[in-house]
């Protein structure tokens, strides 16, 4: 009989691969859009629809949960700043001013590796040898995918004020990523997600009066409308309920990492919606990282009982 603690793995694993799944499209589908709506009216609209979408489903649960939610305003304040507010508009920002090679290096790269030692300083998280291993393999994975093979293309990076904004959502990402495991268990996940999602997107309401008043006007069409609804439902409400089960059910240190599928997926979607070509170096990045999942997943049997054993994360 397998044991519990296994299942919840598992169980976590497959919630974090099919977030990951849905947010790579946000990646293939929402740059299509950048040139007809601004990256904060992209990220308030995504908000504001996930907010309207999840409220039938969630008011009840919120107002059975309002004693909790009080209590832990200060805390559900900066997981909604960081995981709603700044993550993904910083991300959108930054795609107006680098280009996809920065975008997909640092954001895939840098968020991990700031969770996992975030991990390590705020939640005495300790990373074993697989976990360190797994990480230094995901990223050479993600080096080999974006240099395309290219030692003249890689040495060729450098950092651009686009970069340093992706770099900004990044460290928000990893950020939010240690918070959650601290959720408490007295908030219900729906509600937890209804009160995040409403108040980033009551943050983001005065940058978005700026941009709005300021910037060019959206270019609404059914393609728009239609993006929007899939940035709401999908990469928000779905994903985010999966991601969040996923940290509590593996941890912090391993969720993050299947992040680095994130390009991967994301090349896999845009061969079939956009008809991009694969290449080799496609298929042997993606088994690279996918080693360093199941390396940074290992675990050493011990065997003898130990004096203290490390905590399941």
């Amino acid at each position: 009989m397998r044991n519990p603690k296994t299942k919840q793995t598992y169980l976590g694993i497959t919630l974090a691969i099919f977030a990951v799944i849905v947010w790579a499209g946000n990646f293939v589908i929402a740059r299509g859009v950048m040139h007809k709506i601004g990256p904060v009216s992209l990220a308030f609209y995504r908000w504001t629809l996930a907010t309207i979408l999840l409220a039938p489903f969630a008011i009840k649960s919120v107002i059975g949960d309002k004693k909790s939610i009080l209590a832990k305003r200060g805390y559900l304040f900066w997981v909604s700043f960081t995981g709603i507010a700044i993550f993904n508009t910083l991300v959108y920002v930054a795609g107006h001013h680098t280009t996809a090679i920065n975008l997909a290096l640092i954001g895939t790269t840098s968020s991990p590796i700031f969770a996992t030692i975030l991990a390590i300083i705020f939640l005495k998280d300790r990373p074993g040898i697989f976990r360190i291993s797994g990480i230094a393999v995901c990223f050479s994975g993600i080096i080999l995918l974006i240099s395309r093979g290219s030692l003249e293309t890689l040495m060729g990076f450098h950092f651009s004020k686009g970069d340093l904004w992706v770099m900004g959502g990044a460290m928000a990402f990893a950020v939010y990523n240690v918070l959650v495991r601290k959720k408490p268990s007295n908030i219900s996940p729906i509600s937890f997600l209804f009160v995040i999602f409403a108040a980033g997107a009551i943050m983001l309401l005065p940058a978005f009066l700026i941009e709005y008043t300021a910037g060019p006007p959206t270019q609404w069409d059914l393609s728009l409308v239609g993006v929007l609804f899939y940035l709401g439902a999908g990469t928000s409400i779905i994903s985010f309920l999966c991601w969040n089960m996923a940290l509590e059910k593996i941890g912090t240190g391993r969720t993050v990492l299947f992040g680095n599928l994130i390009p991967i997926f994301s090349t896999i979607e845009a061969v079939w919606f956009l008809g991009e070509k694969i290449t080799p170096i496609h298929i042997i990045s993606g088994l690279i990282v996918i080693l360093g999942l199941v390396l940074a997943n290992t675990k050493i049997k011990r065997m003898a009982p130990p004096i203290m054993a490390e905590p399941e994360i």
